[in-house]
């Protein structure tokens, strides 16, 4: 472990970083305003996969910790759920990565969504208690009313400069 820029020490101070994709072309039919647009896995991931990590000068997707393979949405039905890959198995920042994918989703998409923010099963020590914790409103609703914490979920949120 090494000392972070936060003044604690990094779990994984040497992470794989893993290449960006591509920017997705706009196609002509999302252009057109009188075609009703869909909302699918890969808007979803480009909304994202920006995100930065708490620890790490990197967004969530250069530490493939998301993918789009791992995002699913049912526009008819309102659903999206995505799954997220801590880097470690006993990462202590995947509640705060979850909080911070799913107040993204929350500020992103109409209310009519139902979100599933969730750790990738078999990838984390303590999943069940993670995944309890995000999918709990009260206790999301409760971590965002603590300042330090939604401080916290912004920077994750914010572009890098």
């Amino acid at each position: 472990m090494v000392g972070g820029g936060g003044g604690g020490l990094l779990e994984n101070a040497n992470p794989l970083i893993y290449e960006r994709s591509g920017e997705r072309p706009v196609t002509a039919g999302e252009e057109d305003e009188q075609v009703p647009d869909s909302i699918d896995a890969r808007e979803i991931f480009d909304l994202i996969r920006s995100i930065n990590d708490p620890e790490h000068p990197l967004t969530l997707e250069e530490l493939n910790v998301v993918e789009q393979v791992r995002v699913q949405v049912s526009d008819p039905e309102s659903t999206v759920a995505v799954a997220f890959t801590p880097t470690i198995p006993h990462c202590s920042m995947a509640t705060l990565i979850g909080l911070s994918i799913k107040v993204k989703l929350l500020r992103s998409l109409p209310q009519r969504f139902k979100m599933d923010v969730h750790i990738t099963p078999g990838t984390h020590a303590s999943e069940h208690a993670v995944n309890k914790q995000l999918a709990d409103k009260e206790r999301v609703a409760a971590a965002l009313e603590n300042t330090h914490l939604l401080e916290v979920v912004n920077q994750c949120l914010s572009a890098r400069s």
